[in-house]
């Protein structure tokens, strides 16, 4: 069973900061802040995760907030991403505009036109991505190397040899 986790002692100054957070028109404070007090009353996690109606994960990851940053971590932080490297390198994408002029059965797929999730696929199985990526992953890297992606369209293509010959003399 986990050891419960608590608030740390929380002096007066932080003690206001939680007590304004309590009014305050962004809903991330105003829990946070009833997450804080809740578990200086010594309430548990699952507790307070069921009295706020959040998970309890919520809970704990506020609870260590306040114990590293104290008040600060009553205030929503950054979204973004702490780096945006590329999942693709350019080697990678290089590799990949190389693998496009190729048929997909030749990597034992069922179709023989390539679609952006078909391309994430076999780039991932060929070791070009460190794990499966979006096809917006896919499309990007494509466009950072000039190459235009248009969806695969489905021809009407026979393997008849005079297929050609017999399609034009049909049409007149």
């Amino acid at each position: 069973m986990r050891q419960p986790i608590y608030v740390r002692a929380i002096n007066q100054e932080e003690r206001s900061a939680i007590e304004a957070g309590l009014r305050s028109p962004a809903s991330f404070t105003v829990r946070r802040s009833q997450i804080v007090l809740a578990s200086e009353r010594k309430e548990r996690v699952p507790q307070i995760a069921r009295y706020l109606g959040c998970d309890e994960q919520t809970v704990r990851n506020a609870i260590i907030a306040f114990n590293e940053r104290g008040s600060a971590a009553l205030a929503m932080g950054s979204r973004r991403p702490k780096s945006t490297v590329p999942l693709m390198t350019v080697a990678g994408a290089e590799q990949l505009k190389q693998l496009l002029h190729r048929s997909p059965r030749e990597y034992g797929k069922a179709t023989s036109l390539w679609t952006l999730e078909l391309a994430a696929e076999v780039s991932f199985a060929e070791g070009l991505t460190p794990r499966l990526v979006s096809r917006d992953c896919i499309r990007l890297a494509l466009k950072r190397l000039k190459v235009s992606w248009q969806r695969a369209k489905h021809w009407i293509t026979s393997p008849d040899p005079n297929y050609e010959r017999k399609k034009s003399g049909a049409s007149g």
